[in-house]
């Protein structure tokens, strides 16, 4: 993943929990990196140790830690380094999850090196869509869930989100409901 998801959880840390907190989630991840390059590809496993390792310095699990970094990922990173590429997506949240499949496709011009997940969109219906996430990364599904959540505070839309398929139970990819 590139430098900026690894920047962005930092700065998830630091603001909700304090730069003591970051510092004890470094040491226990065993990451020794003072700063991460936004444009810079790291290695994914930094960032799954990242996460397990805020799972356990701030005494949450995994799954709760990765759905807080989806939101933050939409409500800050989003609107701060791809402001006018999200509002390009759509004035609704139905809107941009109807153009999500070609978001990735904007990305990789400013990330040449990514390797984004795939996404898919069924069921469109009008307080409802099926998201279908397919993603070479295992254990995502809740920061797909929480950057889902995000979605709908940025367009001010009240959500739930359900899991109907995962890897987990033997599909080749997860599937969200997404209703409003």
């Amino acid at each position: 993943m590139y430098g900026i998801v690894n920047k962005a959880i930092q700065d998830l840390v630091t603001e909700k929990f304090g730069e003591q907190e970051w510092e004890m989630v470094k040491i226990r991840s065993g990451i020794d990196i003072d700063f991460f390059l936004s444009n810079e590809p790291y290695d994914d496993d930094i960032t799954y140790k990242l996460a397990a390792a805020a799972s356990d310095v701030l005494g949450i699990s995994v799954g709760m830690v990765l759905q807080a970094f989806g939101e933050y990922w939409i409500l800050k990173t989003g609107k701060e380094k791809y402001g006018g590429l999200m509002a390009a997506g759509g004035n609704s949240l139905q809107s941009f999850l109807i153009n999500l499949p070609v978001f990735h496709n904007r990305i990789m011009l400013m990330y040449p090196k990514l390797t984004p997940p795939e996404f898919k969109v069924s069921h469109i219906e009008k307080n409802s869509i099926h998201v279908h996430y397919y993603s070479k990364r295992e254990g995502l599904q809740e920061f797909v869930r929480g950057l889902l959540s995000g979605l709908g505070k940025f367009y001010d839309t009240n959500v739930s989100i359900e899991l109907l398929e995962t890897r987990d139970e033997g599909s080749t990819h997860e599937i969200f409901k997404v209703s409003w």
